[in-house]
């Protein structure tokens, strides 16, 4: 039964959850690509050395990934709004508290705070939306929410950039908090009422913790690929766990991952599978285009800067009108087309070759920004619409759970590629062509990865959501 307290759906301010939710999701990407900015000048700072400065961004991304999963089951059993709010508040704690670390080892703890924060936050907010928004006008409020994570993965390496070159790296942390506090105060008075999907069920710890277990590993494991042997079996034993994670939950009675709710929703599975291969085709781009327009064709970083950003401007733009098409069409067949624009664009990007003009990498990134537009925010309506409203809390945390497995897949076929083609050599203007062959290798595996997302895809447009098996 969807257990809820709240109060009835008209008495709460959709503008105001709007706000809420934009904010937060605003906030998550910022953090993570401002500070990559900022890198350099924080590890100046404290003298720390790259392995270091490596954890900064590494221990963020696996906090997030780690609890997406037992957040977003924890709260269908005791408030989505309780643990939103946890996160919001964890999130602007450790905000307040990362400029002041006496040292680097310091600096990292928090940092994972704050990305169990940012967990916290991305696992029912999209769940809490869904609840307080109607359906029919679902589709344009995903829009918004969705133009608010590209907004903040543009803002961040600019603002990042003036604050640092003005301000000094500490206020890239400081002008996060008034934002977090604003959301946070207004949670806390405007939006009132709880809704929870499964009041009163068991929370599955010991799945819980083979789950993290299985991306510890793996997450650990690709990130030394390169440089360690053991790396090869850490992410071994990573798909093993992950592998007995979905035999415990299928038998489990109250699971984290409904693996059952999976098989007898094709809809919410197809749905799943499609985001992970999208990310998993198009993260890789902008690695391979930063050291492309630096290295191959001679830009300044500042300029890379200003090119790159063209992809995730016209995804903050576009995002919106993608929404309310997607309450007036099929979200399904919308996001399929995203898809197949996103392969076009990988496509072509593969027979870039080092004489290329810069308005071929733009109409590259223009291609990919209409693509990721088309499918992010009707794949996220179709998610959200597959399931029972006491199921918003798990496929909201599911659907981030896969953005981060692709971009983790990403991460694995990119540096798979660098060693067997590069070994330990430096991107160089020596090195030019090898990095090049690379980069072709890379944009045909992803453009085909994207051929294969457009068939789960498609294959979703013709089938409706079944409902939950019975146990």
């Amino acid at each position: 039964m969807n257990s809820s307290t709240n109060k009835p759906r008209s008495r709460i301010s959709t503008g105001h959850t709007i706000f809420i939710v934009s904010a937060v999701q605003f906030l998550a990407p910022f953090m993570m690509s401002a500070v990559g900015v900022a890198l350099p000048t924080i590890g100046r700072f404290y003298g720390a050395s790259a392995v270091s400065l490596a954890l900064v961004e590494m221990v963020y991304m696996l906090a997030v990934t780690l609890f997406l999963l037992p957040l977003g089951r924890l709260a269908d059993i005791t408030g989505r709004k309780k643990i939103f709010v946890s996160g919001v508040a964890l999130f602007a704690l450790a905000t307040i508290l990362l400029p002041f670390s006496p040292s680097i080892g310091i600096f990292i703890a928090i940092r994972f705070l704050q990305g169990i924060g940012v967990s916290c936050t991305v696992s029912t907010s999209v769940a809490i939306l869904s609840s307080v928004v109607p359906k029919e006008k679902r589709g344009k409020a995903m829009g918004i929410i969705v133009a608010c994570v590209y907004l903040g993965l543009s803002a961040g390496p600019t603002l990042a950039g003036l604050m640092i070159a003005w301000l000094g790296w500490q206020w890239i942390f400081f002008a996060a908090v008034p934002l977090a506090l604003a959301a946070l105060i207004l949670t806390l008075t405007q939006l009132k009422g709880e809704w929870k999907g499964a009041e009163g069920e068991s929370f599955d710890r010991v799945g819980s913790v083979i789950y993290m277990a299985a991306i510890s590993c793996l997450i650990v494991g690709v990130s030394h690929l390169e440089r360690n042997t053991w790396a090869l079996g850490l992410m071994g034993a990573g798909m093993l766990f992950m592998a007995g994670f979905s035999v415990f939950e299928y038998r489990h009675p109250a699971p984290i991952l409904d693996i059952r709710l999976l098989l007898g929703n094709r809809v919410l599975a197809f749905s799943n599978i499609a985001t992970w291969i999208n990310y998993a085709a198009s993260f890789g781009l902008t690695f391979f285009f930063s050291l492309y327009l630096q290295v191959v064709k001679g830009m300044s970083a500042q300029t890379t800067g200003f090119v790159l950003i063209v992809q995730p401007v016209i995804q903050a733009v576009l995002s919106p009108l993608s929404g309310t098409l997607s309450d007036r069409i099929s979200a399904s067949k919308l996001s399929t087309a995203g898809m197949i624009i996103c392969a076009a664009g990988l496509g072509f990007a593969a027979f870039l070759g080092q004489d290329a003009e810069t308005w071929q990498v733009l109409g590259t990134l223009v291609i990919m920004g209409l693509g990721f537009a088309a499918f992010s925010t009707p794949n996220m309506t179709t998610v959200m619409g597959s399931v029972e409203p006491k199921h918003y809390g798990i496929a909201s945390s599911l659907v981030a759970t896969m953005r981060s497995i692709g971009m983790l897949t990403a991460m694995t076929i990119t540096t798979l590629l660098l060693g067997m083609f590069m070994g330990d050599a430096e991107v160089s203007t020596a090195t030019a062509p090898t990095f090049l062959k690379t980069m072709h290798t890379a944009f045909m595996i992803f453009a085909l990865l994207s051929l294969v997302g457009i068939v789960f895809s498609m294959a979703r447009v013709t089938h409706t959501p079944g409902p939950a098996p019975k146990r």
